[in-house]
């Protein structure tokens, strides 16, 4: 093992790590279900390097009131764009009261000069490298001001802090990340930015990953992992030792890597029920100009049927304001979708991140509108689209999530499943992610969303699947989509 658990030499005896929360995610009004979905695994990774006889202590704001009276002696804070003002906020008051403070996450590595002035010191990138080398000063009394990734591994890491996680607390509690990042290189995508200075995508060992995987209760995982088909070898490898396992999963992968070999139905038979996929626009141009070369020249159709045949689900992400979009962008991939049988559809305004390429091309044309960090959350516009005018991107993009899940379109989508069994999955997963907030909402209040996850499990178990009709690994040649119709890509 390359790593060490680092004793910090006093004062140094208590230890909060931080996850803040947007605001309409601690209102006392509403709780949406999203922000109760998964504990802040990145934290709990980085506790595991600090010495278990410390008192540490792992708070997600998103779920539970933080209780800033304490007197902590560091205290580390993972911040996101979208909650970067409360970030410094939390990490000026824990300075005032006398705190060592860490400020870390995508954020702070876009932005460094801005985060700089909260803390006594900034994590930039990946944190299994810096974070460990900052403990190590630290704990010597010498701690640098800033520590950058350079070193990008995954070998030896320590268990994860799991015992931190108030697991009562979220309904996907055994979310697990055996990758860092993703082989691709779209323009919208922070990644590039983050794991500037090295491997942008890298995985565990997979005896590792497998290892970890046995170390969770229950049947249901989720994978977090970018995409979680990234690397082929390691995939089927993994996907072959969880076999037996009895577990039932979900993750995200892209196009090109469903239809690129046999290792979308190694999944499936590990347990694979749910995939994240990335269709993004059915625009052949749009791809094209937002770097998502991995679509090109890919059937959608073909992606949908061939999911369909293993009775696994599927979340289409989608994006709304590319250049080149226009009025009828809406109502053609809400159609799609719905007539293509998609459980469910996540929709995203497109967005302009500090440290994309996008952002610095957005830049350049003077095309932002805003830096209110507070509205990048993919459901504002913050930038000048080329097509339409700004409210025009907003009102389609409400309208798309109100279309979509309406009764009658999640009827229909559902009944684009040959299975019986699969109409149902669909229908029920469908209906209860979107029509009964205002239940989940009771739940999450009295604290019973771990009573909900056998429902969850039981809506994923398997539907069985049409071997004869599941299609072999195909030939580009064969998966190019030549219609210009909303069957694929156009």
């Amino acid at each position: 093992m390359w790593y060490k658990v680092l004793v910090v030499r006093q004062p140094i005896k208590r230890i909060k790590l931080i996850l803040p929360a947007l605001t309409e995610a601690t209102s006392p009004y509403w709780r949406p279900i999203k922000y109760s979905l998964f504990p802040p695994l990145g934290l709990a990774t980085l506790a595991a390097y600090l010495d278990p006889s410390l008192q540490i202590s792992l708070h997600d704001e998103h779920v539970e009131k933080l209780d800033l009276d304490d007197e902590p002696d560091l205290v580390i804070i993972q911040v996101y764009i979208t909650n970067a003002y409360r970030a410094y906020k939390i990490a000026d008051h824990y300075r005032a009261r006398g705190a060592y403070v860490a400020l870390g996450g995508l954020h702070v590595t876009s932005l460094p000069a801005e985060a700089a002035p909260h803390a006594d010191t900034i994590l930039l990138g990946p944190g299994e490298y810096t974070f460990p080398s900052f403990l190590h000063d630290l704990a010597a009394g010498t701690p640098r001001r800033r520590y950058e990734s350079s070193v990008r591994t995954l070998q030896g890491l320590p268990p994860i802090r799991r015992d931190l996680i108030q697991r009562h607390r979220y309904l996907v509690p055994n979310s697990i990340v055996v990758s860092r990042g993703c082989p691709h290189h779209c323009t919208f995508c922070y990644k590039d930015g983050f794991f500037e200075g090295g491997r942008s995508f890298y995985t565990q060992a997979v005896d590792d990953a497998l290892a970890e995987i046995a170390r969770l209760p229950g049947r249901h995982l989720y994978f977090l992992d970018d995409h979680l088909l990234g690397n082929p070898r390691f995939a089927r490898d993994l996907f072959r030792g969880m076999r037996g396992m009895g577990r039932v999963f979900q993750g995200a992968a892209t196009v090109d890597s469903i239809l690129r070999d046999d290792v979308i139905e190694e999944a499936a038979a590990a347990g694979l029920r749910s995939l994240f996929v990335g269709f993004e626009t059915l625009s052949s141009a749009s791809l094209a100009g937002a770097g998502k070369r991995q679509n090109l020249n890919r059937s959608y159709r073909e992606v949908v049927r061939r999911l369909d045949n293993l009775g696994i689900m599927i979340n289409g992400s989608f994006v709304f304001g590319l250049d080149g979009d226009d009025r009828d962008v809406f109502s053609r991939t809400v159609d799609w979708a719905v007539q293509s049988g998609l459980t469910t559809s996540t929709f995203h305004i497109l967005t302009p991140y500090p440290g994309t390429a996008l952002f610095t091309e957005m830049e350049t044309q003077q095309r932002i509108a805003t830096r209110n960090w507070d509205l990048y959350d993919t459901r504002n516009v913050v930038y000048r689209p080329t097509s339409m005018t700004p409210e025009e991107l907003k009102r389609g993009y409400d309208w798309s999530y109100e279309s979509f899940y309406r009764w009658r379109s999640i009827f229909n989508a559902a009944s684009a499943h040959e299975s019986i069994k699969h109409r149902l999955k669909h229908f029920f997963y469908s209906a209860g992610w979107k029509k009964f907030e205002p239940g989940w909402d009771l739940v999450i209040r009295i604290k019973q969303l771990s009573q909900m996850r056998p429902i969850l499990e039981a809506v994923l178990a398997p539907v069985g699947t049409r071997t004869s009709n599941v299609a072999p690994p195909l030939a580009q040649s064969q998966i190019s989509m030549q219609s210009s119709t909303p069957d694929g890509v156009t």
